[in-house]
């Protein structure tokens, strides 16, 4: 989970996240012309989110082609977001109930 974090706290890697969900399977000249940075610069960052489990390769030949990998994310918004999402949702679904119950009865 640090590694993850760490991966994400750079807006640079952020930012090839985006540009991945937007397009995904793109070589490292693609992401590169997208850059305002060096190959070797943006090679660095694309390591750091393979090592986070971010950002999957696939060899086609010669070329090697990045994937988004959402499954980290998912594992964050499950940890730390959703469990909060549950009692709002709990909370607007038992008013709804309430607000109805109360229509019923005038």
């Amino acid at each position: 989970m640090d590694k993850l974090f760490k991966a994400l706290a750079d807006g640079t890697r952020r930012q090839l996240l985006d540009i991945l969900f937007a397009n995904n399977g793109q070589s490292l000249s693609e992401l590169c012309a997208q850059m305002t940075m060096s190959r070797q610069a943006v090679t660095k960052h694309l390591l750091l989110l393979e090592e986070a489990n971010l950002v999957t390769v696939v060899w086609h030949g010669r070329e090697k082609l990045h994937y988004l990998n959402p499954v980290p994310i998912g594992e964050i918004y499950e940890r730390w977001i959703g469990k909060f999402d549950r009692h709002r949702i709990e909370a607007l679904h038992n008013l709804k109930q309430a607000l109805e119950e109360d229509s019923k009865h005038e």
